[in-house]
């Protein structure tokens, strides 16, 4: 069996699919004896640039390992499928399963605790009272 990197980009429109899809395509693969060694949804982000006046699209990636068959099954999906954008099928020489820069960045991010200055503290009181008074 062979490694294969897999990247797809859903519409943002049908961002609500996207746990279905990754169930769909991981059942695929696992169906015929293959494996998953990484599964990463990174979530809407922006686009290098537009494709088809979309500027933003949900970005999901896997690293898997298994035959051929499974392969052409899902390249076959995701051509028939309005809601995947683009898509990318990449055969690496081994299995990568440790998180990617991009998944490692985002785990960073959503640890940071939201730190507000008193100040900053005082001028929403203020906003929100002078809201309230109106």
């Amino acid at each position: 069996m062979r490694h294969y990197e897999i990247v797809f980009l859903v519409h943002p429109d049908q961002s609500e699919q996207v746990p279905a899809m990754i169930e769909r395509y991981s059942n695929i693969i696992e169906s015929d004896g293959g494996k998953i060694h990484r599964l990463e949804d990174w979530g809407r982000r922006q686009l290098a640039y537009p494709i088809q006046k979309i500027h933003k699209a949900h970005y999901v990636l896997l690293n898997v390992e298994c035959g051929q068959n499974p392969i052409d099954e899902i390249e076959s999906a995701f051509r028939f499928n309005d809601a995947v954008i683009r898509n990318m099928i990449m055969r690496t020489k081994k299995a990568y399963t440790e998180m990617s820069l991009l998944a490692k960045e985002n785990e960073k991010d959503s640890d940071k605790p939201m730190v507000i200055d008193q100040e900053d503290e005082d001028d929403i009181e203020d906003d929100v009272d002078s809201d309230i008074d109106e």
